[in-house]
């Protein structure tokens, strides 16, 4: 009886230091729409058009901003610890380009080792408008809004309104 008794006790114990190990183990997302290689081996340049390409892949996740003959199938994984950003396990990239009749002209794939990474400068292209700072954005709002029922808030229209002046 005792040796049965330490002998469950072991079990317990090792069941839960796996369950804590297993709890602690960082999930992978996957997101994007990479298709799969013997569906992109019917893609043939030359032959295979938009619609073909669609049925076969489906929607891009992705066209290019100044080419809307460059489609993207874009997969990316990635893992989230905590409240930490998720950091970028894997990416891939099937860019599918098309000539000016809806032709496959090109098909490329790139991975990891392909991509770039890009800082944008704040000083290089700066926004129009003004920045407001913390107080102002507090009370920027402070009395514009006010009970009256009426489309402008209880503010009185140009021209009298309905039934003023002119009418």
């Amino acid at each position: 009886m005792k040796r049965s008794l330490s002998s469950l006790a072991i079990a317990f114990c090792s069941g839960l230091a796996l369950a804590a190990m297993s709890a602690c183990s960082t999930p992978v997302d996957q997101r994007g729409n990479l298709p799969e290689p013997q569906i992109l081996a019917q893609i043939k340049p030359g032959v295979t058009d938009k619609a073909t390409v669609t049925r076969l892949l489906g929607s891009p996740s992705s066209v290019a901003a100044f080419d809307k003959d460059t489609w993207y199938y874009i997969s990316q994984k990635t893992k989230n610890v905590a409240f930490f950003k998720p950091e970028l396990v894997d990416q891939e990239v099937v860019a599918i380009a098309f000539d000016h009749d809806g032709v496959v002209r090109d098909v490329s794939h790139r991975g990891m080792e392909d991509r770039e990474i890009v800082i944008p400068n704040p000083n290089a292209t700066p926004a129009p408008g003004r920045e407001f700072s913390f107080w102002e954005q507090l009370i920027g709002n402070f009395g514009r809004f006010s009970g009256g029922g009426g489309p402008l808030g209880g503010q009185s229209q140009p021209g009298g309104g309905p039934g003023g002046p002119g009418h």
